[in-house]
């Protein structure tokens, strides 16, 4: 895709998921990484994460993986919601455009790191080295310096910069680095439970509980995965002991009053407990961090692999547009700003969602219960009812890298389920599209390669050309006309007369113009050119 990289290998620390999305969007900006991970190899235990966001399966198809992950997986389209035995609606998804992937699929974590994997040992320019833990890491203007200790002796690592995908558990790389971790732990445990069993009619749909007879006065998730296989989640007292549970009987016991007298197979079963914690700065000198390593969420709404891979993402374009001198290096700080922001939405979201299912205080038990049992009769309450609301696409319309729109405003957080309308800092609708050679294709995947200019109708296309030619890095320009043989793209964008789409390389709106003369001034904004440094400490 671009030139001869100037510098090292980049490094990428940690091997999960959010660390091989890293390394295979970096190459495909023909950067090399080393990728680092302490483990001795791969480890295939649990299901671990397993609802996976259309965009996120889109930004996996960018290097080969998200078609197969779809098929793999299993697509869910109804949240069914119940308060004790009632049912209280069941919500679907809009599809924004015509998008290529359906709004879920279910798939464990480690068959998804399988798939990922199995693209990196076909990519050259990836390389990973399990056994390698990082001891000591220290940076200066030009590099980042990692010592690592190996079960061959010591291994000094020198890259130009460090995505750290590490996990949750690296307490002491954050140390190191001088960033907090604030947060707070629930004190509640959740049960899971994988089981197999045969399940009619549960297949496409995620089922909530609240307050059902079998866990009273908590909540029960049921999630249907491949392979006839159901994740069970039991919201337990702080106190649970699976070990007893299991040697008494009354595990089964939980598990039939939700199943019945059906065969069943437990495939996995864990406790664990939830936590919402957020380091103050992502961005530390030549460091990145992303994922679990710089943020956790509860899991009601499947934000933290989801968003993992969306860090994945912000992080490699803009290293590669730094690294090949396209942009400067204040375009990295805006990592920080943009994925912090969104980390903190997730942490609203999910709060809230965790305020609702386990009340704090005697105000918000009372809420909830008033809630609940109006939710049976009134629609107006049901829309309160908060199971969590599911993973979404950040939109970076107060990013110094996005250029307003008064035409174009953006209408704040959406409905449950809908998503905001086109425009600046919100995700490119998806849409089959006419490829410049003539093949058919998808907007998204065209967006990709660099800067994407769309141009409607009355548009002085050679003249938005010329005022995109200065700009540094590729930029494509192409005509709405050209592209959208079938109309689903400009319907999916309520594209107007007169209107140039700039498009940046994570397939996000970064300006709705009306005149080629602000073309390269929108560029360079979205690439941060000219833009002051923010202060990131070394």
């Amino acid at each position: 895709m671009s030139g001869t990289w100037p510098h090292g290998p980049v490094g990428v620390l940690g091997a999960g998921p959010v660390g091989q999305t890293t390394a295979l969007l970096l190459a495909r900006w023909g950067i090399p990484t080393v990728v680092l991970d302490q483990r001795p190899a791969r480890d295939r235990i649990g299901s671990k994460a397993i609802c996976q966001q259309r965009d996120v399966l889109d930004i996996w198809e960018a290097v080969g993986a998200g078609r197969q992950i779809a098929d793999e997986g299993l697509t869910w389209t109804t949240a069914r919601t119940f308060h004790r035995d009632a049912e209280l609606f069941a919500a679907g998804f809009a599809d924004p455009g015509r998008p290529a992937f359906p709004p879920f699929v279910n798939l464990s974590q480690s068959r998804t790191e399988e798939i990922l994997d199995e693209r990196i040992a076909a990519q050259p320019l990836v390389n990973v080295r399990w056994g390698h833990r990082v001891e000591e890491l220290a940076q200066d203007d030009e590099a980042v310096v990692l010592r690592c200790a190996t079960g061959s002796g010591p291994v000094e690592l020198r890259v130009p910069w460090l995505v750290a995908c590490a996990g949750s558990r690296c307490d002491d790389l954050r140390a190191q680095l001088g960033v907090t971790f604030d947060g707070h732990s629930f004190d509640d445990r959740f049960l899971i439970c994988d089981i197999r069993a045969d399940l009619p009619g549960w297949a496409t749909e995620r089922r909530f509980y609240f307050d059902p007879g079998w866990n009273p006065a908590r909540q029960v998730l049921i999630h249907p995965c491949p392979d006839s296989t159901f994740r069970i989640d039991w919201q337990v007292p702080a106190d649970y002991d699976l070990d007893a549970e299991v040697a008494s009987g009354a595990l089964d016991a939980r598990i039939r009053q939700i199943i019945g007298e059906r065969d069943y197979e437990i495939v996995w079963k864990s406790v664990y407990r939830f936590h919402s914690r957020l380091v103050d700065r992502m961005r530390c000198g030549r460091v990145l961090l992303a994922g679990d390593a710089a943020h956790l969420v509860s899991p009601f709404g499947a934000r933290g692999l989801n968003s993992g891979v969306a860090d994945a993402e912000n992080a490699a374009w803009k290293i590669a547009y730094v690294g090949y001198g396209w942009a400067p290096d204040a375009l990295l700080d805006t990592y920080h700003d943009e994925r912090h922001a969104a980390a903190e939405e997730n942490l609203a979201v999910t709060t809230a969602t965790m305020d609702f299912l386990v009340p704090q205080d005697a105000e918000q038990a009372r809420h909830r219960a008033e809630v609940l049992a109006a939710a049976a009769t009134d629609p107006e309450s049901r829309a309160r009812v908060d199971s969590g609301r599911l993973a979404e696409p950040f939109w970076y319309v107060d990013s110094a890298l996005t250029t307003a729109s008064g035409d174009r405003p953006f209408r704040g957080r959406p409905p449950r389920g809908q998503v905001p309308a086109p425009g600046p800092g919100v995700l490119l609708p998806d849409a089959p599209v006419t490829m410049p050679d003539g093949r058919p294709g998808r907007i998204r995947a065209l967006a990709r390669d660099g800067f994407l200019l769309i141009t409607t109708g009355g548009v002085d296309l050679d003249a938005v050309r010329a005022a995109a030619s200065g700009v540094p890095g590729p930029v494509r320009v192409v005509s709405l006309a050209d592209l959208d043989t079938d109309g689903a793209l400009g319907a999916a964008l309520d594209a107007r007369p007169g209107e140039i789409w700039v498009v940046r390389p994570d397939a996000h709106v970064a300006a709705v113009l009306d005149d080629p003369a602000q073309v390269a001034a929108a560029l360079r904004r979205a690439a941060a050119a000219g833009a002051r440094p923010t202060s990131h400490t070394v």
